[in-house]
């Protein structure tokens, strides 16, 4: 199967329209070697065949198409590539990108969990909006370990795991999480057998979740924040990265120790929603150097892994 990060920033890409932080300020006017990012968002089909899945729809998915032709094959008048879009929560960052999609002319196939579908109908009515374009079609995530297929995408398989995480802000869940606000999915190519673990919100490793990861052939995984207290320091917000739902990297049992946890088969480990003031942004940056010698890639928007 082949992977294409459409996006590879947390909410608000990088730079962030209304930030003047180290990493936003210095990528303006060029004095911080990085390279600008748009919200978190990963593309996946199988070798043989255009289409494929679309996991999360975030605000910047038209210009994420314009950067990727693989989206727009162009074999009709009106045409592309997703056969479908799986949901892995319900942030606006995630979902926003839904609106954009309404020019069709048969409903969006929506895969999303129960709890998902609720914030996307009442807290955010995303799919109530919808419903008077497109409309959706729905078709339910469920968290007992069974697997699903997206029709028009043949030999990939999904499989979602429930995560520690926050719901989304709109949520009735928010301060009281429930199970399915926030999910990882494997994706597995049966065809070669090898699989990929999606997780761009990942607030907590638990055992279910390790061994997830370690039956991959390959990880993407939360890479928000650097440190628990990388925006409190900064002065950008009150709130730590775990209270929002998100592992930093560094740090006693943080996502870098995890990570190397992982055994020898796994072939790649990446960090996806990176957040616009996490120093590994910076390619010159010590951070970004730590991560490099732990064996470990910051993904970058239109970067492709073969699996």
């Amino acid at each position: 199967m082949r992977i294409t990060v459409l996006g590879s920033a947390a909410g608000g890409g990088f730079p962030q329209w209304n930030c003047n932080c180290p990493n936003c300020a210095g990528v303006r006017n060029g004095t911080v070697r990085a390279k600008p990012r748009t919200q978190s968002s990963i593309f996946v089909r199988p070798d043989e065949g255009d289409d494929g899945v679309l996991f999360n729809a975030s605000p910047d998915i038209l210009e994420q198409i314009r950067s990727s032709p693989v989206l727009q094959p162009a074999r009709a008048m009106r045409d592309t590539a997703i056969a479908g879009v799986v949901l892995i929560d319900g942030q606006v960052d995630h979902a926003t990108g839904l609106f954009m999609l309404r020019e069709r002319g048969t409903p969006l196939p929506l895969w999303c969990t129960d709890p998902v579908a609720e914030d996307l109908s009442e807290g955010n009515p995303v799919l109530r909006v919808l419903s008077h374009y497109c409309g959706v079609a729905r078709h339910p995530i469920t968290l007992d370990g069974s697997s699903f297929e997206v029709p028009g995408v043949s030999g990939l398989v999904f499989r979602a795991l429930a995560l520690t995480g926050k719901a989304a802000p709109y949520s009735p869940h928010r301060e009281q999480q429930v199970p399915g606000d926030n999910i990882g999915v494997t994706i597995l190519d049966r065809r070669s057998g090898r699989s990929l673990f999606y997780a761009p919100g990942l607030g907590a490793i638990t055992p279910p979740v390790f061994d997830t990861m370690a039956s991959a052939d390959a990880v993407m995984v939360d890479g928000t924040f650097w440190t628990d207290d990388e925006m409190v320091r900064l002065g950008v917000s009150s709130k730590r990265a775990r209270e929002i739902g998100h592992l930093p990297q560094s740090g006693e049992g943080g996502m870098i120790e995890w990570l190397s946890k992982l055994p020898a088969t796994t072939a790649r480990r990446m960090l996806i929603h990176i957040n616009n003031t996490n120093p590994i942004l910076d390619e010159d940056s010590d951070e970004h150097a730590a991560l490099r010698r732990a064996g470990i890639e910051p993904c970058e928007d239109g970067m492709t892994i073969q699996l």
